[in-house]
């Protein structure tokens, strides 16, 4: 997607562990915690003003997904320049997410992390349904919001995504 774009992935992790001398992100990170607001705020709009980026599409994952976040990079992508115009939402039932993370385990495809565990998984998901499910509201009611089958094979959800960007970029 990126790279059809020429633009630039950058998860939330990649902002996060970019800035690895914080001893405090670091230890939230490595314990499934969530980065408080007024801390992901410090971190982010640095991290977006970036020389590099500018001028570039951004492709955000995981970025802006926790309560109090959403405002943060709403503000944040405005002000350096890259204003948000569609959010995506890939939608995979638990079990999915259970099994997927079996699968990486077993062909140890993500390498070794700290947060790569079944106790820092199962946090994630518990604080996706309290932190995360309630900020889709708030990209719904901005008309931002769009949700895709992630459980479809790759292609599929690939091209569902390229058509949600041209519908956008058609409006």
């Amino acid at each position: 997607l990126a790279d059809t774009l020429n633009g630039i992935l950058i998860s939330g992790g990649d902002i996060l562990r970019h800035d690895n001398g914080n001893e405090k992100v670091q230890h939230i990170m490595a314990t499934g915690g969530i980065i408080p607001s007024d801390l992901f705020e410090e971190i982010v709009v640095p991290f977006l003003s970036r020389p590099e980026l500018h001028g570039k599409p951004l492709i955000l994952s995981e970025v802006g997904r926790i309560q109090g976040e959403e405002q943060v990079i709403m503000r944040a992508t405005q002000h350096t320049g890259h204003p948000t115009k569609l959010v995506i939402l890939l939608t995979l039932t638990e079990d999915e997410v259970w099994r997927r993370f079996e699968a990486s385990q077993a062909s140890h495809d993500r390498g070794e992390r700290a947060d790569d565990n079944k106790n820092v998984l199962q946090t994630r998901l518990d604080k996706f349904r309290d932190k995360v499910v309630p900020v889709l509201d708030f990209y719904r009611a901005q008309n931002l919001l769009v949700e895709i089958d992630g459980s479809l094979p790759p292609e599929q959800v690939t091209q569902e995504i390229f058509n949600c960007l041209l519908a956008c970029a058609n409006k």
